[in-house]
């Protein structure tokens, strides 16, 4: 009976999310007909469509694919707690880094070498505290995701490469781990307030998410990461009491404010912890790592670098380019048309059985974080790799599918193969 209650709301989902995926294809698509210069040539993504022949690179995502679809359901429920979420985090990398091999040309290292990109600009920094404080008045010289982004991330690739550890392929590794580890933490905030049962059952399917296509190799991977144990410190402070409590906060709290000198959009991922801390009735851990977060924010802005000057900045640059080009109303539905994809069957088949109020304190956060990112008109398309910090928390609602091997071994085949559909046909720009 349950199972039939369940299958009319699932179709419904579906429908919905593939007209979506459908309208934001075409709308796009029509508007690059009359000859706008929108830079989404892939809609409703960027990128564009290659139908090349993978050829024996398919097997390594078949693997992974197989591996996951025939082991995950099992090491859900039996493996111990920690050794759960470190097999999640290592299959999500190596699905990551599968889907990224497909192509010859870029892999792992081609995207983080782009002229558009971080390590483009490391020459520039010189001095860091001379960096910092010339960030704003300079910024129309750096290089697009530089300018568009606070000077935190470029500052860690320099001293990565200072200490002997830069290049291309640390950037990447860097980035695709960071993507990984955003799963757990998600995981381990979903077993605080929903309990280890819910946790369980959704560990499998934040493995073959879409989203990994975006993982490797985008930096937005890695603010996913930060953000995401940020998010999970405080979650658990909010369930605990005296110094343990405060701790978690602190460190959570660490964590966020330094995710704000990595992305603007990062300000947030705060309706997830504030969700959960206004549900349980506990502020103090909240104002504790508001105070820890504005830490970062301060030692940058001794540095010379004001955090509300770099966005006005930044703000005033996007709409100088191509924002400026791309219709508000256009991309305000496209955008989760974007979103759509990087979701994928699954976890809108979840979101449409998930009854959970606990659960849906994280999921709804996450949603309400992504609906104010897309009204801002701060994310006009590139939002399959700008709002990946968002998709791991909404991708928990995969906590209500059925639990049955048989049905989540179905919905596990159908994340993995809508994925490698996708990715076979559309090269990406990262």
């Amino acid at each position: 009976m349950r199972r039939s209650r369940a299958v009319g709301p699932i179709a419904v989902a579906l429908a919905i999310w593939a007209v979506l995926i459908v309208i934001g294809h075409l709308w796009v698509r029509h508007l690059n007909s009359t000859g706008l210069e929108l830079l989404v040539n892939a809609p409703p993504v960027a990128g564009r469509f290659d139908f090349t022949a993978p050829g024996i690179r398919i097997v390594l995502p078949l693997v992974v694919i197989g591996l996951v679809i025939a082991l995950g359901p099992a090491a859900a429920r039996r493996l111990g707690w920690t050794r759960l979420l470190l097999c999640v985090a290592a299959a999500g990398f190596a699905w990551a880094v599968s889907l990224a091999l497909l192509d010859p040309d870029t892999g792992l290292t081609g995207p983080p070498l782009r002229e558009s990109e971080y390590l483009h600009d490391l020459p520039l920094v010189g001095s860091p505290g001379t960096f910092l404080s010339g960030f704003v008045d300079r910024i129309d010289i750096y290089a697009t995701h530089v300018r568009g982004h606070p000077p935190g991330f470029i500052l860690g690739l320099w001293v990565l490469d200072e200490i002997g550890l830069g290049g291309a392929l640390t950037a990447a590794f860097v980035m695709i781990a960071g993507g990984a580890l955003a799963a757990p933490a998600a995981l381990i905030a979903l077993r605080e307030v929903a309990g280890e049962s819910r946790a369980r059952s959704a560990a499998p399917f934040m493995v073959l998410l879409p989203a990994a296509i975006w993982i490797a190799t985008s930096a937005d991977a890695l603010f996913a990461g930060a953000a995401a144990w940020g998010v999970a410190l405080v979650v658990l402070a909010t369930g605990r009491d005296g110094r343990r409590s405060d701790l978690l906060a602190l460190g959570g709290g660490l964590l966020l404010g330094a995710t704000l000198t990595l992305s603007y959009g990062l300000i947030l991922i705060g309706t997830i912890p504030l969700a959960v801390a206004f549900a349980r009735r506990r502020w103090r851990p909240i104002l504790l790592a508001a105070a820890a977060g504005l830490l970062w924010l301060s030692l940058f802005a001794a540095a010379g670098f004001w955090w509300t000057a770099g966005l006005l900045a930044t703000r005033e640059t996007y709409y100088d380019g191509v924002a400026a080009i791309r219709p508000y109303e256009t991309f305000v539905v496209t955008n989760l048309s974007a979103l759509a994809i990087v979701l994928g069957p699954a976890v809108v088949a979840g979101l449409a059985c998930l009854r959970d109020r606990r659960a849906w304190l994280l999921v709804g956060g996450s949603i309400a974080a992504v609906m104010l990112a897309d009204l801002s008109g701060m994310s006009k398309a590139e939002v399959e790799r700008i709002w990946l910090p968002f998709v791991p928390w909404i991708a928990l609602a995969t906590c209500a599918l059925p639990t049955a091997v048989a049905a989540t071994r179905l919905w596990l085949a159908a994340a993995a193969s809508f994925t490698l559909a996708f990715e076979l046909a559309v090269l990406t720009s990262w």
